[in-house]
């Protein structure tokens, strides 16, 4: 279990930093990296990529009692 945490985390701050990089210069790294036809269609495989790191994101929200807890 502790893999896929890690394993979440890492997906979501990838997913956050290519947010910042969109937000900030209009460059989109993982489109970069796994292609697509224009800003306007992105292509399959980093559609997934996409879908993978909102289900990180997702699975990180399940953990923020546990991360915010004070023990």
């Amino acid at each position: 279990m502790k893999v896929v945490k890690i394993v979440a985390y890492i997906l979501t701050l990838i997913g956050a930093l290519n947010w910042g990089l969109v937000g900030l210069f209009k460059f989109d790294l993982v489109q970069k990296i796994f292609g697509g036809a224009s800003s306007y269609d992105p292509g399959t495989f980093t559609r997934i990529i996409y879908v993978v790191v909102a289900i990180a994101a997702l699975y990180l929200l399940t953990l923020y009692d546990r991360i915010t807890r004070d023990d």
